[in-house]
């Protein structure tokens, strides 16, 4: 019987992208809970800001886009290692200009090499969760979750005492930056797997990825991110005048999705193992539908902590799971559908935020909250696209079906 254990150079790259995973997490934390200060260093006006804040999800597809070709020459971990550094260091040129130019050019760079850096990052957890031969995609975006727990507080500290960006940022990106590099030594992609399977699918790395079957797994990552992106912009505000909670109260709703996001992927992996995709997506579409019908109706600030907690436990297993759902579809193309359905992240990143504040504004925050709920119950049909097809991993064998995760 074949010997399926992982490798000790599997594990090693396991552990690589966990780290690649947790410093992209603090970089961007860094950057979105820094806006306001960012606002105010350059005096970019509040009518101005929405076109910079909306320029980066864009470039962010665009990136995404160039490293699906770019791939196909250069391995996912070769993009990972170069363009890691340079969004660190773009976050430290948009912290340490004074010309609103540099603003643009800075936050500019930031956004197609974070594309490019994303879309990268899951086309290795895509080919070694292959590999493995069962669910650790979960585990890469708990990783994410810590690193954005972590640069998070970091900006609280920074914030609260008063520092200055560059001081901020410096010493945080001369840490991570290294760290990362020497951790992408070790990186894995679908080349090195040592598995059969991996030379035919480095060949056949240029097939054409159809629309038509991912565009269910691309409606679900655009719901998802609509209500990811709610929580995130508008969470603080409809807790303090929609429920009329203390100042210090509202700045907790960021807070707690994040933390039950990283504790719902540090044991979703678990889930998956024993219960399969399908299931694990049901439950989660569940979940976060529950979450958002409970913030609707909330009578009071800490139900609507709760409804925050249960978005944060249901939404947070539906993106990990739809990039390792896209691998399995083409696995001789896992790396073009995962950059493809890349873009969709920032699709609904740019919808979600402007969505609720248009319908807030018109409405009620309250009946706002409403519609994110229904785009995510509206992908509860698709959870059968995350059903295991017929995929070998290159041992001969069919693995159990809650084990068959990509």
């Amino acid at each position: 019987m074949t010997d399926t254990r992982p490798t000790p150079r599997l594990r090693h790259g396991r552990t690589a992208l966990t780290l690649s995973f947790f410093v992209q997490g603090a970089i961007f934390a860094l950057l979105v809970t820094r806006i306001p200060a960012l606002q105010d260093r350059y005096g970019i006006s509040d009518g101005l800001l929405p076109a910079f804040l909306a320029a980066v999800p864009i470039l962010a597809g665009v990136g995404s886009v160039g490293t699906a070709y770019l791939v196909k020459r250069v391995r996912p971990g070769q993009v990972l290692r170069w363009v890691q550094p340079v969004v660190s260091l773009a976050l430290l040129a948009a912290g340490s200009g004074t010309a609103v130019w540099q603003a643009a050019l800075a936050l500019g760079g930031f956004g197609l090499t974070v594309g490019a850096l994303d879309a990268s990052m899951n086309m290795l957890g895509v080919s070694l969760q292959r590999a493995y031969g069962r669910s650790i995609m979960l585990g890469f975006h708990a990783a994410y979750s810590l690193g954005g727990i972590t640069g998070a507080t970091s900006a609280w500290a920074g914030a609260h005492g008063e520092i200055p960006l560059p001081a901020l940022y410096a010493p945080v990106v001369a840490l991570l930056v290294p760290v990362a590099l020497v951790a992408s030594r070790w990186y894995v992609d679908q080349r090195d797997t040592g598995r059969p399977e991996a030379a035919p699918a480095a060949q056949a790395a240029g097939a054409p990825v159809g629309m038509r079957p991912l565009l269910p797994l691309c409606l679900v990552m655009a719901f998802t991110y609509i209500g990811d992106s709610t929580v995130s912009n508008w969470g603080a505000k409809y807790l303090e005048d929609v429920l009329h909670s203390s100042e210090q109260l509202a700045t907790l709703p960021y807070n707690v999705y994040m933390v039950i996001t990283l504790l719902g992927r540090s044991f979703g992996d678990l889930g998956v193992r024993r219960f399969g995709a399908v299931a694990v997506v049901r439950a989660g579409t569940l979940l976060a539908a529950g979450g958002f019908a409970v913030v609707a109706t909330a009578p009071g600030p800490w139900a609507g902590l709760l409804g925050f907690l249960l978005l944060g436990l249901g939404l947070c297993v539906l993106v990990p799971q739809t990039f390792a759902a896209a691998g399995r579809l083409f696995p001789g193309a896992s790396d073009a559908a995962v950059a493809r359905l890349n873009i969709f992240n920032y699709v609904g990143f740019l919808v979600g935020s402007p969505l609720v504040g248009a319908l807030g504004g018109a409405w009620s925050y309250r009946g706002a909250m409403l519609v994110p709920m229904a785009l995510v119950l509206a992908t509860m049909p698709y959870a059968r696209s995350f059903a295991p097809v017929p995929a070998r991993y290159g041992d001969g064998h069919e693995r159990p079906r809650t084990v068959d995760v990509g």
